[in-house]
């Protein structure tokens, strides 16, 4: 199984195509619904939140807060709040980010095809905002349901937990 139905490196037919007018480190918004200016998002978002997320840049591995978390909950965009990711799909790949086997549902994150650094890699963006996450790849043999592997950066997402803090009701044993 992929993304679009047939291999994410190879359907023309579904290739997110960038704005050509964009200039370097400034996305597309595509049909993104949140747009705000550049100063905005300035204003808004950290210095190393703004580089990944509007800038497409990448942490360092094994430094983000989420790589190896393992708390239940539903993995947000950083940026807008949009949710994307659930702990269901989440796994351990030890890439050092963290690593997803699909999006919480279709058409909360859109595709680019990512031709930089000498690569062909797809770009996986928030599909409410237009921010960066990071990429996917397939075919990696991790066995996973979709064999397909979200390496989404920690800065770009925000954990909601739903799992329910231990609450004492004063009697031990209970």
């Amino acid at each position: 199984m992929s993304i679009f139905g047939n291999s994410i490196f190879g359907n023309k037919a579904t290739d997110a195509v960038a704005d050509p007018t964009a200039g370097p480190g400034e996305p597309d918004a595509g049909n993104a619904t949140v747009q705000k200016s550049d100063a905005e998002w300035r204003e808004e978002l950290t210095p190393e939140e703004y580089h990944v997320l509007r800038q497409a840049g990448t942490e360092r591995p094994y430094t983000g807060e989420y790589w190896d978390t393992h708390t239940a909950g539903v993995y947000q965009c950083r940026a807008c709040g949009a949710e994307l990711f659930t702990s269901n799909e989440k796994f351990d790949s030890h890439c050092g980010w963290p690593s997803f086997w699909a999006p919480l549902a279709e058409g909360t994150v859109r595709y680019i095809h990512d031709r930089t650094l000498g690569m062909e890699r797809v770009e996986v963006r928030c599909a409410t905002c237009d921010s960066h996450l990071g990429h996917v790849f397939e075919g990696e043999g991790y066995g996973t349901p979709t064999d397909q592997r979200y390496c989404i950066n920690s800065v770009s997402l925000k954990l909601v937990s739903n799992e329910k803090p231990q609450v004492s009701d004063g009697n031990p044993g209970n």
